[in-house]
């Protein structure tokens, strides 16, 4: 009997998870399955005062375990400086770790806390104007946070980058509500605010931004986002300030 009850929860639970969805801009603490692996990948459109900056990242994960997440982001970006030709190629390689450090489930909710590390490469060509990497070496420490639940999720990951010129701290923040009740085959809709802020430690800079979005899933395996980026707080930047950013994106679970 516990046998059954346990696979009526996971049923029940994937599908929760899958109703609620993972956080647009923020890390999600949530690794589905055992050996799981994905793909997302999202179009991101900034707009600056003086250029317009297209990036495609791709992100592949792969569930080692259930507690143990590896994968890679492999970004392609296009500059389109005013007034000067437009520059595209590949960025700065990553790779990332996720470990579970605490779990606790509830009826139809569950809290977990991970440890997040990520380490990117100088890969992107510096020769080009503008350059398509950073041409510095890029080590992320730090923790995501969740509580979900069938009405409300709540996300956070905060952390520390360390670069050889200056570190940053980066924290965001999610609140996620759906609007279509819990059923089977799966089709939801869920809407999004994020707040998603970084400090530059020297020179400081301060920036800040809000995000709200929306996010449909069609069935368990796939989903479609879109996350539209304001900024409220660009402290300390004098000349080519953000004036929006927009993303538009999906992911596909292969297991």
């Amino acid at each position: 009997m516990n046998t059954i009850n346990h696979i009526i929860f996971f049923l029940l639970f994937t599908n929760l998870i899958f109703g609620q969805g993972p956080p647009i801009t923020v890390e999600t603490p949530i690794m589905l399955g055992l050996e799981g692996s994905g793909i997302r990948t999202f179009g991101k459109i900034i707009s600056k005062e003086n250029a317009t900056i297209y990036v495609q990242p791709i992100v592949v994960p792969y569930n080692i375990s259930t507690k143990f997440q590896v994968g890679g982001i492999f970004p392609i970006k296009v500059f389109n400086p005013n007034g000067a030709d437009a520059v595209g190629g590949f960025g700065d390689l990553s790779v990332f770790a996720k470990y579970q450090l605490y779990k606790k489930d509830g009826t139809a909710k569950t809290f977990r806390i991970l440890a997040h590390a990520k380490q990117t490469f100088p890969t992107g060509k510096t020769s080009a104007t503008p350059p398509l990497g950073t041409d510095l070496y890029q080590t992320y420490i730090g923790l995501i946070v969740g509580r979900i639940s069938s009405a409300i999720g709540f996300y956070s990951n905060f952390g520390y980058t360390i670069t050889p010129e200056t570190d940053n701290f980066i924290y965001n923040f999610s609140v996620s509500v759906p609007l279509l009740e819990q059923k089977y085959p799966q089709k939801q809709l869920n809407t999004f605010l994020e707040l998603n802020g970084k400090y530059l430690i020297d020179p400081e800079v301060h920036t800040l931004f809000l995000s709200p979005g929306l996010q449909f899933i069609p069935g368990r395996r796939i989903l479609f986002e879109t996350s539209f980026q304001i900024p409220i707080l660009q402290e300390n930047i004098s000349t080519n300030r953000t004036n929006y950013m927009l993303l538009i994106g999906t992911r596909f679970l292969i297991n």
